[in-house]
This record gives structure tokens, C-alpha cells and sequence, in this order.
């Protein structure tokens, strides 16, 4: 496994099955070669292109708390739910960390710096080009479903358990600060 992608997601070692585990560093390696981003720079650069100068959460932060939240949740269905709406978490836990893995071919950087969209990010939005990647992985249907549907364009498929809880975990860790940036 690439140690620059270890760094990154620690999560990794979160997945039990090892092929899944392989399979979603490999995903992330590839978009990091293929990408003007640095691991460095997903360490900066504001996870959201919305961002003003005073946004100080990184993309890393926010997608690390969206694997982290995602995790919790899925411990608690499967406490509280059981046999009734159980949770793969390798499945889970490997979409979550996925989710975003296509954005790193929309971000370019200005003639000052700052990241922005790219011409690629404006015909195909990171959960086309998320998935994408992941087949070229070999991830399973199962978690590239979780990443076409984890932004707006899910809300036209039925989602998976997995898929809403990572759904859900992006969004709530998303919009409080879309609104607090309309102020």
C-alpha cells in the first residue's frame, strides 16, 4: 500500500477485508497521480470550493470527520437495528473514505494559488469521475453505489443503508457551514 495514502486515510486499516482495503488505497492512488493535488495539499486546501478566506477546515478534515461519523453510525445501526437494517462496515467504511476520491480531477490551482474548478470538474462532477476510478480498482457495486450516490445526483436512485448513513455524514458536516458562508 502506498505510504503516501496510508498517511492519508489511516481509516485504511479500519477495512477487515484485506482485498477491499487494497482496492480503495489503490483508488486513491491513482487519483492522487493523476490529480495537480498533493497530499500536502488536501492537508490546506478548503474542503469546499465555496470557501472564503476565513473557512479554515481542510479537505481533509472534513472528509476524515465524514469517515469517522460514518463509522459511529454504522456501530449504532447495527447495535440498535440488528438483523433488521445491518451495516457492512468494510463496505461503509471504504465508500466513505471513496466518497470524495473524484475530486481530485476537478481541482486546479489559479494564476494565484487558490484552488478552483477545473474545466474537467465542470462537465463531470466528482461522483462520476469517483466511480470511475473505483471500477478501474475493481471496487465492488456495492461501494461505487455509495460514491455515485453520496451528493445530490443519489437523490434520483434508491440508496443503499450505507450509502444514506455516508449521505447523511457528508451532508451534516457540509451544510452548517454553507449556511454560515451565505452570512
Amino acid at each position: 500500500m502506498d505510504q503516501q495514502v496510508l498517511q492519508l486515510w489511516p481509516e485504511l486499516e479500519w477495512i477487515e477485508n484485506e482485498e477491499l482495503r487494497e482496492k480503495t488505497a489503490k483508488t486513491w492512488e491513482i487519483a492522487l497521480d493523476r490529480s495537480v493535488l498533493t497530499p500536502d495539499d488536501l492537508n490546506t486546501i478548503p474542503f469546499t470550493l465555496l470557501a472564503g478566506p476565513d473557512l479554515k477546515v481542510t479537505f481533509m478534515d472534513h472528509k476524515r470527520a465524514v469517515v469517522h461519523i460514518a463509522r459511529e453510525s454504522g456501530f449504532k445501526f447495527n447495535e440498535f437495528f440488528k438483523n433488521d437494517l445491518p451495516v457492512n462496515m468494510d463496505v461503509l467504511i471504504a465508500g466513505a473514505i471513496l466518497a470524495d476520491v473524484g475530486k481530485l480531477l476537478e481541482y486546479v490551482f489559479d494564476e494565484n494559488g487558490k484552488s478552483i474548478q477545473g474545466a474537467y470538474g465542470k462537465y463531470l462532477r466528482h461522483p462520476f469521475s469517483g466511480v470511475s476510478l473505483a471500477e478501474e480498482c475493481g471496487v465492488p457495486q456495492e461501494v461505487c453505489h455509495i460514491i455515485a450516490t453520496h451528493a445530490g445526483e443519489g437523490n434520483m436512485v434508491k440508496r443503499s443503508t450505507e450509502a444514506y448513513i455516508v449521505h447523511h455524514a457528508d451532508f451534516m458536516t457540509f451544510l452548517p457551514f454553507k449556511e454560515r458562508l451565505r452570512v
